[in-house]
């Protein structure tokens, strides 16, 4: 005779089969928010969009500084935490957990600059943050990027005739974005928010490219001539006539008006002081931007604080290095060595500072299985940084599309070859390359697990934090047997270090222009020029320079308490695969989720 189940293991039974509904409701509900916040992104964001190789948006760009556009993120940002607050996050599995709380932390942080008195939203340019009162800079501009992209070669794709089309319509969109530039820069000194003045004029020199340019030679000219030859003869001509119109009828006459504005009303009014605690509700910003940027709570006094100690244990090093090298005199004689040494500028052509770097990339590619277990299938180029943006350049890293069609772009600036100096383009290359950003952010697009929205996020300290970090990875990888380049990775660290002095001096502490730079120029080995490049970038972006150093700190520390939680049983392979496979974290997640990681070992 059967036995029947007893009334329990019914009970249990069902209770266990309520619980599994409820958990792929729970599943079901989050996946549903997640691919819909990533459709809101490629929206908002249509060049982020094009990079990541959705084409819907190839025709529009977001006019990121009007009234329109931010009252629609805020609307939808609010909608999205509503949303959020409904999911029962204890029936979640642990990667949408994790992945809902970055979420969370995007929507809260990207709302509360938005109510800034400044407000504060998200541009284009690598979902940098931008001010919508002072929103022409001469780093990270939109002005900069829709000439980088108008040239060809990067982002936007110039391959059929959808595409020449798409791009003039996304001029319509730049013409647009600088109108409202404009009438914003006028509010803005109405209020008394306005940019310091050293940085305007750089700003003003950069539009003489686009002003005095024929327009054969223009920059926005170059894609007609590197044009496809499947275009055909009478697409041809038309197309060349459409962009030669637009050069000379809307472009030209535009970026003159620009000019005139800034020459003969904007710059007088400039400001002379250097940091935003110098403007209305300065001081209240410049904290909430040290939270964008760094994902801690940390106050600018305890960075300024962390950062001359970071200052003096590098120096500490450096000098070790310098006497290993065998240099007599002190730390700064070696600084000055390092910068003028003709053997650190070899170079006769720009071909030859890229042929270094790939000449670099060869000789780690035999190490990286040693110290990692995943690879992105994603390729990179080496490329100079164009000439029209290079004076005021740093090296960076561009990302290809996700389907790796297109390779990821390492720039690199040298607008005077002889002049350029090597000692540290082994470290420059771990950080902006392998295994540095193009590591990193190609492995995170190329992650099926993580939700959509994860892919092309680019969370400031935690995409810099860890490319600081893979600069320390170079002995792990076969590289600094020359003591030089050590002392250049060195000097890499310590100009992120002071990057902790100078953001918070500047900007918290009324510091001036010129007290940065000497402080920078008494610590670090780079050139004035360079240095004074350097400094104006953060009186232009506060708070972006601090996210390096805090990253990879926190990387840096996770790495040593595993390595002493663990013992023998540490394996950096697996812990690099930890600290990569959740896309870009903020720093309070990826703590948790190392730790975590630690204790499930033991």
């Amino acid at each position: 005779m059967k036995q029947k189940p007893s009334l329990l293991l019914l009970i249990l039974v069902f209770a266990s089969c309520i619980q599994e509904d409820s958990k792929t409701s729970a599943a079901h509900s989050i996946a549903t928010i997640f691919e819909e916040y990533y459709q809101f992104k490629d929206r908002i964001n249509p060049i982020e969009a094009t990079k990541g190789g959705n084409f819907q948006y190839n025709d529009y760009i977001a006019n990121y500084i009007s009234d329109t556009y931010q009252r629609d993120l805020i609307s939808e940002y609010t909608t999205f935490l509503e949303r959020l607050a409904q999911i029962d996050s204890t029936q979640l599995s642990e990667a949408d957990l994790l992945s809902m709380k970055v979420m969370q932390w995007d929507c809260e942080v990207k709302l509360e600059g938005l109510q800034n008195p400044l407000v504060i939203t998200t541009s284009p340019i690598y979902n940098l943050p931008s001010f919508e009162l002072t929103p022409l800079i001469q780093v990270q501009s939109l002005h900069l990027y829709v000439a980088q992209l108008g040239a060809g070669g990067s982002v936007h794709p110039f391959k059929t005739i959808k595409d020449y089309e798409d791009w003039l319509k996304r001029l319509d969109d730049y013409i647009a974005f600088l109108d409202t530039s404009i009438a914003n820069m006028k509010e803005g000194m109405s209020k008394n928010i306005v940019l310091p003045k050293v940085l305007t004029e750089k700003t003003i020199v950069q539009l003489e490219e686009f002003i005095t340019r024929p327009v054969d030679s223009h920059l926005f000219y170059r894609p007609i001539q590197q044009m496809p030859e499947a275009i055909a003869q009478s697409d041809r001509d038309r197309l060349s006539e459409l962009y030669k119109n637009l050069i000379e009828s809307r472009l030209r006459p535009k970026y003159i008006e620009l000019k005139q504005f800034l020459v003969e009303e904007y710059l007088p009014v400039c400001r002379t002081t250097s940091g935003i605690g110098a403007l209305p509700n300065g001081e209240e910003t410049y904290n909430y931007l040290i939270k964008l940027h760094t994902t801690t709570n940390l106050t600018a006094d305890e960075i300024h604080t962390l950062g001359k100690r970071e200052v003096a244990r590098i120096l500490e090093e450096m000098e070790e290095a310098k006497n290993q090298i065998g240099f007599k005199g002190d730390i700064k004689a070696f600084f000055e060595f390092i910068r003028n040494s003709p053997e650190q500028m070899p170079f006769l052509e720009p071909q030859g500072v890229i042929d270094n770097f790939n000449q670099i990339k060869e000789r780690i590619n035999d190490k990286l299985d040693k110290v990692f277990e995943l690879k992105p299938k994603a390729d990179f180029v080496v490329r100079r940084t164009e000439a029209f943006r290079e004076a005021s350049a740093s090296a960076e890293y561009v990302p290809g599309t996700k389907d790796a069609s297109r390779p990821g772009i390492f720039y690199v600036p040298i607008p005077n070859v002889s002049k350029y100096n090597k000692f540290a383009d082994e470290a420059l290359f771990l950080h902006e390359a392998i295994p540095g950003h193009h590591y990193q952010l190609s492995l995170q697009q190329e992650n099926n697990t993580l939700p959509e929205f994860l892919h092309p996020e680019s969370l400031g300290v935690f995409v810099e934090g860890w490319a600081l970090y893979a600069e320390s990875l170079g002995k792990e990888l076969g590289l600094y047997d020359d003591p030089i380049q050590y002392f250049g990775m060195l000097s890499m660290e310590m100009h992120r270090a002071i990057r902790l002095v100078v953001d918070t001096g500047m900007h918290s502490k009324g510091w001036t222009r010129e007290q940065a730079i000497q402080y920078s120029l008494d610590h670090e080995a780079e050139s004035e020029a360079s240095i004074i490049s350097e400094i104006e970038r953060y009186m232009a972006t506060p708070g972006q320079a601090l996210s390096y150093k805090m990253g990879q700190i926190t990387i840096r520390a996770l790495r040593t308490q595993a390595e002493d939680r663990l013992g023998a049983q540490f394996d950096v392979r697996a812990f690099h695969s930890q600290v990569l496979n959740s896309g870009s974290l903020p720093l309070v997640l990826l703590e948790r989720k190392i730790e975590n990681w630690i204790t499930s070992q033991l």
